[in-house]
């Protein structure tokens, strides 16, 4: 019931003597994470979270799914960036829950917003807005419309009972407007940064809501917590992974294209792409992350990928068991030539373009990698939530820079906010 790492493509590139050369570098930033004694430490929080999560507040989490889904057939949760991905990621993954979850404020498209209010006109939601601070401008926006949207529906405790926040404990806009109205709240814990926290509030209470199995999600982390801690490179995958990225770094390969033969991982790569940008690229430097979904890319991206700019390396996840069985059928005339599958599940099929494209990739010298997760569900999901999570940490450590902070966020929405006049 663990995820696997598959280091077979890597001859020449990244070797498991070339992990062992830097294992002192290795042990001190282990050393330096674990005792929380690095760059940005203050919100490592989430190196033991998984641990931390009291049972009790899981089943709260999941009775209050079962209240809300008995007056809602839909959840609209409010956010951006950390406060999205992830929550969108394990409902991608997972295949949805029991009611689905609409999204807001993840952007500032008028056309976008106007069409989801379209949508939920004849629909009975209830709104999470998430936010540290209440004033981020996406999700601030959005929660004035829907609010303003809801208001034209349900008042008093109607109104009420359909508005979750979740923010800061003690100060900010949401927490201030939370306590105004009597709105349910939950608190995003002050060490755990945005990209680091689906298992907090953020992530458990909208989930929980939908109806997805949160405490499956937890266990998973928590396993993934119990593997991934210990200083122990042959056994520690996550270790394997960050050292890996690091070597190829230095070898000239810049950029990391993740990819996956499985369309519900769309999104897990969408939460991956921000958890690594905005953890590594410091000080000029850092890994560019990008994302494929294959098969379909390979007929658009095949061609940069097996003979491009050399400056590349490839990371793919799979699901060794899918939850359906699909067989191929036999036709009589054959004339598309694929008789030659007949009876054999499509996921044989896919299994078998995983393989050809990982070694023709390798020999077109893009070193590559594989993830195995051994199904695709909740439980796997947390698992790889925290291998990413504890990968990314070492990887950013090992480049010299701080993973937990992000100061060229900033630097658009003080342009942004003097176009518009806000102080």
């Amino acid at each position: 019931m663990s995820i696997s790492l598959d280091r077979g493509h890597l001859k020449g590139f990244a070797e498991q003597s070339d992990i062992e050369a830097i294992a002192d570098n290795i042990q001190k930033v282990h050393e330096d994470l674990e005792h929380r004694r690095g760059a940005g430490h203050e919100f490592t929080g989430w190196t033991d979270l998984p641990g931390r999560i009291p049972d009790a507040q899981l089943d709260e989490l999941v009775a209050l799914g079962e209240e809300v889904r008995g007056h809602s057939d839909c959840i609209v949760s409010i956010g951006i960036g950390g406060s999205y991905l992830g929550i969108r990621a394990a409902e991608e993954f997972v295949r949805g829950g029991k009611i689905p979850i609409f999204y807001a404020g993840l952007n500032i498209s008028a056309d976008y917003h106007y069409r989801l209010l379209e949508q939920l006109k004849d629909r009975n939601p209830t709104v999470v807005v998430i936010s540290k601070s209440g004033t981020t401008t996406e999700p601030a926006l959005a929660f004035r419309i829907i609010k303003d949207f809801l208001q034209t529906k349900y008042s008093g405790d109607e109104l009420k009972k359909r508005i979750i926040c979740v923010t800061d404990a003690k100060r900010g806009a949401l927490r201030t407007i939370a306590d105004d109205n009597g709105y349910r709240s939950y608190v995003i814990p002050d060490d755990i940064g945005g990209r680091f926290s689906i298992l907090t509030p953020v992530g458990l209470v909208p989930l929980a809501l939908a109806g997805i199995d949160i405490k499956s999600l937890v266990s998973g982390a928590r396993e993934g917590q119990r593997l991934y801690s210990h200083f122990d490179l042959d056994k520690n995958i996550a270790y394997q992974y960050a050292a890996t990225r690091y070597l190829l770094y230095r070898k000239g390969k810049v950029i990391e294209v993740a990819a996956s033969f499985y369309d519900n991982v769309f999104y897990v790569l969408e939460w991956w792409k921000q958890l690594y940008g905005e953890s590594e690229a410091k000080e000029g430097k850092g890994i560019f992350p990008s994302s494929l979904s294959l098969s379909t890319d390979l007929h658009s991206m095949g061609q940069l990928m097996q003979e491009g700019l050399r400056n590349m390396f490839e990371t793919f996840i799979d699901i060794e068991t899918p939850d359906h069985t699909l067989a191929v059928p036999d036709s009589e005339e054959d004339l598309d030539g694929f008789n030659i599958v007949a009876g054999k599940d499509l996921d044989y099929v896919n299994t078998q373009a995983h393989i050809a494209t990982a070694s023709a990739h390798f020999e077109g010298d893009v070193p590559n990698m594989t993830i195995k997760l051994c199904k695709g569900d909740a439980y796997h999901l947390g698992q790889l939530f925290y291998f990413f999570e504890r990968a990314v940490a070492v990887s950013g450590y090992l480049l010299g820079v701080n993973p937990f902070n992000q100061p060229g966020v900033e630097a658009y929405k003080k342009k942004m906010f003097a176009l518009l006049g806000k102080k």
